[in-house]
Parts: C-alpha cells; structure tokens; sequence
C-alpha cells in the first residue's frame, strides 16, 4: 500500500483503465473468431468493446482533474495570504 493520500481524480484513473482493460480484452475476444475462421460471437461482445474508448475517456476525465486540483493548490501556496499582506503594510 502507498503512504500517499488519494488526489482529487486517482479514482477516475482506476475505474478508466479498468474499463479500458475489460474493453481491450472484449475487443480481442471479438476479433479472434475471424482469424480461426469460427462464428462471430453476439453482438453483446461489440457493445463492451465500446467500453475502451469510454474507459481512454474516463481516465483522461481523471488525469485533468488531478491535474486541475494540483495546479489550485499551487496557485494557493504561492499566493500572499491577505493575512500577511495586510501586516506588511
């Protein structure tokens, strides 16, 4: 386990590249049957294909948003507090 804490979007990445994964494998599963010449398999199997371009989604919807939250945190630790501004003056 990591000592870090959870950013704003790691949970998005998660779930992105597990939908990616479960479409890649779907999509493998589909493409197969045409080169060992069997039966094309339903066309369930094409619908989760689907699911690797949402997952590629999901995940970048993810990495923005992490990115986002970071670049908010630096922009607070990096601007005076008016706290202190207002003591300088």
């Amino acid at each position: 386990m990591s000592d870090e804490t959870p950013q704003a979007g790691d949970l998005l990445v998660r779930i992105g590249a597990i939908m990616f994964l479960v479409g890649a494998v779907a999509t493998l599963a589909t493409v197969m049957p045409l080169f060992l010449g069997t039966d094309p398999l339903p066309s369930v199997f094409y619908a989760v294909c689907m699911l690797m371009g949402v997952g590629f989604l999901v995940a970048a919807t993810g990495v923005i948003r992490s990115a986002v939250a970071q670049r908010r945190q630096a922009e607070a630790a990096s601007s005076p507090s008016p706290s202190s501004a207002s003591s300088a003056t």
